[in-house]
């Protein structure tokens, strides 16, 4: 009778939350099944959290994805990430360096990651990290983001990490560990300190850091002191460059500023050779004042050229950077392209002023001289030059189809009319999305050819340039109103036929005008 009211009063303490049970049996039963069940949700649980948590491996480099990103930047201190796209061919030079660079600092039992995503399939992560070209290199310390700005090449990429999370500076005690650096890189910076607390020591540490794509050595070291002729906080460029001195020692006080000019000025040589391995120190370096020089490396006029050329570099340095590009390489067409040159033209100079843009300026003469070649350099120094902006004729047809075709020379002419409202697309002839988006465009052009007020119209910005428009990405689309003003609206919607219509009639249209304006009032 006690069993039975315990069990009577247990019943009616235990119903709310497992309900009527009419035996002990059935009571116990289910107690046993709801703890199995339980335990089985738990297992299901460890399990998809394991199976999240995977991150395979091909090289060395992570492969990450949306589900593991975020777990895997979270677990390592420092990563370097690749945003990439498979079909790219610049992700493809990339890769082998960037695996090698992963596995020599695995060799070294470093703690720092390399990882990479298809941002093509995940896509979600390239529009998070704002990746608009491949490949995109980003580092990540704690989680946090910074963006990678160091070389291509796999010491480069090592070098870069290692100075971004450790001491900047190699120390070194023997010519075998010079020597096998600048084998290696090509130039390298050696100073001698007994104290690196000293202002002079802090200064080196503090360039070396900031300063990419170069290794900074120290020692204090006698004997290799001797070496190269240096006292204690004296400093030497070390370097193998054709017809060029192979040391260069720093004369004056040892600041930041000072310091930081020299490598500028001694890192290169007085003419560098433009290709996919020195492009990331020209136009990454600190000089954004360039003097180029288009010449075929196999034409007899080519080595007078670069001599003299060599001869009138002299008179710039630590000013302006001095670039041989090679003609006769089909991998330097696309920077041929850009300056709307061709191989036949022949020997060219060129100066440009990196910016927001690319400021481009060309010289009045067609003689490479070395008195031509000065001029056009003092010139472009003193503030002497008008920009130079490419252009090609006015083709006789350019208004006859309904996609308006614009030109450097009548570009002025058509986009600033005050009476129309014109939309733009700056293309690439070679671009992919610019030919996706070609029939669509076709398709707008037609709709509004008869339209009083708005023109649909095109540029090919590889062979065109407009002053104060900045093309950086193709294709890209601005929209220029009408009225006095020159007035230009960076378009930013959607690529679809519809959402171009529904931005010229919403926004230009008097009569969607009005029905905007009342759906709004509701």
């Amino acid at each position: 009778e006690y069993g039975k009211q315990w069990y009577q009063r247990r019943v009616r303490g235990i119903n709310a939350e497992y309900g009527e049970f009419q035996t002990f049996q059935h009571y116990f039963k289910q107690i046993n099944l709801r703890a199995r069940m339980k335990f089985f949700l738990l297992g299901a649980l460890v399990a998809s959290l394991a199976f999240a948590a995977e991150i395979t491996e091909e090289e060395n480099v992570m492969v990450l994805t949306e589900a593991n990103f975020d777990e895997a930047v979270g677990a390592n201190k420092n990563v370097l990430v690749e945003f990439y796209a498979p079909w790219c061919g610049h992700c493809k030079a990339l890769a082998p360096e960037y695996a090698k660079a992963a596995t020599a600092l695995k060799d070294e039992g470093s703690e720092i990651r390399l990882a990479k995503v298809d941002a093509t399939e995940h896509k979600k992560l390239g529009e998070r990290f704002g990746v608009r070209g491949y490949p995109t290199l980003k580092f990540f310390v704690d989680g946090k983001e910074k963006e990678y700005n160091g070389g291509r090449k796999s010491p480069d990429i090592v070098s870069w990490l290692k100075k971004k999370t450790g001491d900047p500076c190699k120390v070194v005690t023997s010519k075998d560990a010079v020597d096998t650096e600048v084998e290696i890189s090509h130039f390298t910076v050696l100073a001698a300190f007994s104290d690196r607390s000293s202002a002079a020591g802090a200064a080196y540490t503090a360039v070396a850091s900031d300063t990419d794509g170069v290794v900074f050595m120290v020692t204090d070291d006698a004997a290799l002191m001797a070496e190269f002729g240096l006292a204690d906080g004296g400093v030497v460029a070390v370097r193998d460059f054709a017809d060029e001195e192979p040391r260069v020692a720093m004369t004056g006080d040892v600041t930041a500023e000072s310091l930081a000019t020299f490598v500028s000025a001694n890192r290169l040589p007085s003419v560098v050779e433009f290709s996919d391995e020195t492009a990331p120190t020209i136009f990454g370096g600190d000089i954004k004042s360039h003097f180029l020089v288009f010449s075929d490396s196999t034409s007899e006029s080519n080595k007078a050229v670069l001599a003299t050329f060599r001869k009138v570099s002299k008179g710039v340095a630590g000013k302006m950077i001095c670039v041989f590009v090679d003609t006769n390489k089909g991998d330097n067409g696309r920077i041929l392209e850009f300056f709307g040159i061709k191989k036949e033209m022949g020997d060219v100079a060129r100066i440009i002023l990196l910016g927001e843009g690319v400021d481009k300026y060309a010289p009045d003469f067609t003689e490479l001289s070395e008195e031509n070649l000065a001029k056009f350099a003092s010139d472009y120094l003193a503030g002497n030059l008008k920009k130079h902006l490419n252009s090609e004729e006015i083709p006789d047809d350019w208004d006859s189809k309904p996609v308006k075709v614009l030109v450097g020379k009548n570009f002025a002419d058509v986009a600033y009319n005050s009476e129309k409202d014109v939309l733009v697309e700056f293309y690439a002839p070679w671009c992919g999305h610019c030919k996706q988006l070609a029939p669509i465009y076709d398709e707008l052009g037609e709709k509004y050819k008869d339209h009083p007020s708005i023109v649909i119209a095109k540029m090919d910005s590889t062979a065109n340039e407009v002053e104060d428009i900045n093309i950086r990405g193709f294709p890209t689309i601005k929209f220029f109103p009408k009225g006095t003003e020159n007035k230009v609206v960076d378009y930013n919607g959607g690529r679809t036929f519809e959402d171009f219509v529904s931005f010229l009639d919403g926004t230009h249209d008097e009569a969607a005008e009005d029905k905007k304006e009342a759906k709004d009032e509701l």
